[in-house]
């Protein structure tokens, strides 16, 4: 049976190990056709605007009887109130209808009339609004204000904790990369874009960021004990911090995931278009993109971006020199585990000095330059003076 925690707890070992650094080319292939892709869909297709940003009438039939053929008589109504263009009309909570179409003008009683008259409600049931395109210019205008000021607030904080603007660059790339895809799948599948979405849109760049910040906390710490100890490349030490947080991103992943699709699925089924709907559609597209950006692009690009420094280099040929020195044993981070051992299991300093191995209770192994040689638990290394003194036979 399939022990998920073991796996995780081999993962952070160092037992198992998945090497998403050695394997960047294949994340970044398979970025790349995402973002052309979305791109694709933005230029070629468009973006689906809601009314709240080009502008127009919205008219909204409550109570119906039947939603059958609705999209039918809608578009008889509105072309009896000589309202022409694009009609889009939606079902919302099941008996009531939604209708979007130009402004109206001074032909929205017209409409009204029309509307009760196809769906056969009363006239207290049919409602109109007004929508004009300059607050969806307005909204528009500050949420570029407020993902770029988060931007640039996102890029100081991350360059001034980790103390090093590549973290800061590769966490931004990361974000870009996860609007562009989110907004690109948007364009793809023809969802429509709302102030609620908007605001979906910055909210998964925070959960996005989150999960990089913790995958770098974990990449600094590993850092940090691979150029003090010299038992690990930068290489080895990054992708072993990714390996630990992997388990921790998937889970919060799912765990974030599963109340949104619950909304989703009642929203489509139920509720219809509407503030919940757009939100969740947004949350629930870049969280799940959030979460491949921070393992498989922000870590390998940061290394990509770090490879080339002088004390990193230096530490690859260290301890590259010392792997081909000491033959089969391979090199790890000091303090996160070797592979196949314990995490607690205790490093030397020096690795030419013996060592002492207790295996048992009655005999110790003592490993020195590939020698071994069993003793007698009592004895000692620095000769028989440290031996217990044996008790006098009584005379008799």
């Amino acid at each position: 049976m399939f022990n998920f925690a073991r796996v995780g707890n081999d993962l952070y070992t160092g037992k198992r190990s998945i090497d998403f650094i050695g394997r960047q080319k294949t994340w970044y292939a398979i970025s790349g056709v995402l973002i052309v892709l979305a791109l694709v869909g933005v230029f070629a297709r468009g973006l689906n605007f809601g009314i709240e940003f080009r502008g127009g009438s919205e008219f909204r039939v409550s109570n119906v009887a039947s939603t059958a053929n609705y999209e039918q008589k809608a578009d008889a109504a509105m072309s009896q109130a000589g309202i022409p263009g694009n009609i889009v009309a939606t079902v919302i909570g099941g008996n009531s209808v939604r209708v979007e179409t130009e402004a109206a003008g001074d032909k929205q009683d017209a409409a009204k009339s029309a509307l009760q008259s196809q769906f056969g409600v009363n006239a207290d049931a049919v409602s109109a609004s007004l929508i004009g395109p300059s607050w969806g210019a307005s909204v528009s205008q500050k949420a570029i204000q407020g993902l770029v000021i988060f931007l640039v607030v996102v890029a100081i904080f991350m360059a001034l904790y980790f103390r090093t603007w590549k973290m800061a660059v590769s966490g931004l790339v990361a974000l870009l990369h996860d609007l562009v895809i989110t907004v690109g799948i948007y364009a793809l599948f023809g969802f429509e874009i709302t102030p609620s979405s908007m605001i979906g849109f910055l909210t998964i760049l925070g959960y996005s960021l989150y999960d990089t910040v913790v995958v770098f906390d974990k990449v600094r710490e590993n850092t940090a004990a691979a150029l003090s100890s010299r038992r690990s490349t930068y290489r080895q030490a990054a992708n072993l911090a990714v390996n630990q947080t992997l388990v921790r991103s998937v889970n919060t992943t799912v765990v974030a995931l599963l109340p949104i699709a619950a909304i989703l699925v009642v929203g489509f089924t139920k509720l219809g278009p509407g503030t919940l709907l757009d939100l969740s559609l947004a949350l629930f597209v870049g969280i799940a993109v959030g979460a491949y950006s921070s393992i498989f692009i922000a870590t390998p690009l940061l290394v990509d971006l770090r490879r080339n420094e002088p004390a990193l280099k230096e530490l690859d040929h260290v301890v590259t020199k010392s792997s081909s020195r000491q033959g089969a044993r391979t090199p790890v981070a000091a303090g996160v585990g070797a592979p196949g051992g314990r995490e607690d299991e205790p490093q030397d300093e020096d690795d030419d000095a013996p060592r002492v191995v207790v295996e048992g209770e009655d005999q110790s192994v003592v490993r020195s330059e590939g020698s071994v040689r069993e003793v007698h638990k009592w004895a000692q290394s620095s000769g028989p003076r440290q031996q217990p003194r044996r008790a006098p036979k009584s005379k008799r």
